[in-house]
């Protein structure tokens, strides 16, 4: 049996070199400014969307990968070697049909395959965290069933959080109702947002003003975790500053070890908008 080949899509937010260094497979989703179609990552930067979307008068829309898409990366690995397993970890099927992509893509193929497909059940590096780990892993000679046992431990043990700038994208995108991105605007209501078991966004509590925000993170992941160590990604969009200074606030309460940044990419953007700061956090 060969080693293990990983493969996602472009909304697990994995920095290119990353995925070079670990040879990880990503398929593309893709982002539509009207008639205009880019593919996320590779032809449309993060920079690039979002100074096109603050530029833009009307909201982009976000296409799934096509079941073919995926089968001829399969095939493609199954080509370099038919005995290698496939790993295929995606956005949660809650948030987007990629992963029934991926599913129909295995049914089309016309020859055996060892093949998994993973709804991480997550999003941007909360799926980013699962397929770079199992990527390290296999790269170690870890075998399917090691590397999926290792993925269903962080799903049950990440916590993340993330805080938006404006309410009008999840209001636009059909995420909150009108009445409450209007009120929180209003009021400088700040939603702490997170995903449930299913990878849906939901309001975890409602804070006044954006450092009040950070801190109420804080106090419900030292909850969480306590004096554990643990390690923390932070992710940011347009405004890294906004994003540190979330992870700093997180660093001055718990026991982290190891942090590292990312960039939310273009397709969560899209759903968040300008100036979201996330945080994942697993133990170590």
């Amino acid at each position: 049996m060969g080693k293990v080949r990983i493969v996602t899509d472009s909304t697990s937010d994995i920095p290119a070199p990353v995925r070079a260094q670990l040879g990880i497979e990503m398929v593309p989703l893709k982002v539509l400014f009207g008639e205009e179609t880019y593919l996320d990552s590779i032809t449309i930067s993060t920079e690039q969307f979002y100074e096109r979307l603050q530029a833009s008068p009307v909201l982009p829309t976000t296409s799934q990968p096509s079941p073919l898409e995926f089968a001829e990366v399969y095939e493609r690995l199954l080509d370099e070697d038919p005995d290698s397993p496939i790993i295929s970890i995606h956005l949660a099927s809650v948030l987007s049909g990629t992963h029934q992509s991926a599913v129909i893509a295995e049914s089309m193929l016309e020859r055996p395959a060892d093949i998994s497909i993973v709804d991480s059940k997550s999003a941007s590096y909360g799926i980013g965290l699962m397929v770079v780990r199992a990527a390290e892993m296999a790269q170690a000679g870890k075998s399917k069933e090691q590397i999926l046992n290792e993925i269903q431990r962080i799903q049950n043990d990440m916590e993340l959080y993330f805080l938006v700038d404006t309410l009008e994208y999840l209001h636009k995108g059909g995420r909150i109702g009108r009445a409450s991105a209007l009120i929180g605007s209003i009021l400088n209501i700040k939603p702490i947002l997170s995903l449930d078991k299913d990878g849906g966004v939901y309001s975890v509590d409602k804070v006044r003003g954006t450092k009040k925000a950070m801190g109420r993170i804080a106090e419900m992941l030292k909850t969480s975790f306590g004096d554990a160590p643990v390690g923390l990604i932070v992710a940011g969009s347009d405004n890294r500053e906004a994003a540190e200074e979330l992870g700093d606030r997180v660093k001055s309460e718990l026991n982290v070890k190891e942090v590292s940044y990312t960039t939310v990419g273009s397709v969560i953007g899209v759903h968040t908008g300008p100036g979201v700061s996330a945080v994942f956090l697993y133990r170590m």
